[in-house]
């Protein structure tokens, strides 16, 4: 399944994996002054600067994976039903609410921005104004009415 990414969302992935691999280098000169302290089994600084290591390769792999697999989401492009991308106004529980549907890796809840993998973002998938969907959450079954998409 593609990563569905924003064009901002996109360069900021874009801009912290070349921090990353800037930062290469200050962990290779971290490691060369901790090799030339001694004893390198009982050496704090050296085993500091390897776990860096390895916390910054590993996260070069996701960053350069995830860029890769990414599918950039158009801007301003106009709906006819529900795709990752759109803005989604719909009525559930008596009120209004705005979601924007965003790949998992742009996930904010708190700001409006659901997953098109979550269970209310895969419901809303599809579908068009006027149309009811129903989704499960803890409480039970709520149903939203989709009011707009832009």
């Amino acid at each position: 399944m593609p990563q569905y990414l924003s064009q901002e969302g996109y360069e900021q992935h874009k801009q912290e994996l070349e921090d990353l691999k800037f930062k290469r280098q200050d962990i290779a000169n971290r490691l060369e002054e901790a090799k030339s302290l001694g004893d390198l089994s009982e050496n704090q600084e050296y085993i500091s600067a390897k776990e860096a290591q390895a916390f910054n390769e590993g996260k070069i792999l996701e960053l350069e994976q995830l860029l890769r697999e990414a599918q950039v989401i158009e801007k301003n492009r106009q709906y006819s039903s529900v795709q990752v991308g759109a803005s989604v106004e719909a009525q559930g529980n008596g009120k209004k609410q705005t979601f924007v549907i965003v790949g998992s890796e742009e996930a904010d809840p708190a700001q409006g921005k659901i997953s098109n993998e979550s269970p209310l973002g895969k419901a809303f998938l599809g579908h068009k104004v006027g149309e009811t969907v129903e989704v499960s959450v803890p409480a039970g079954q709520v149903k939203y009415k989709i009011i707009s998409i832009d």
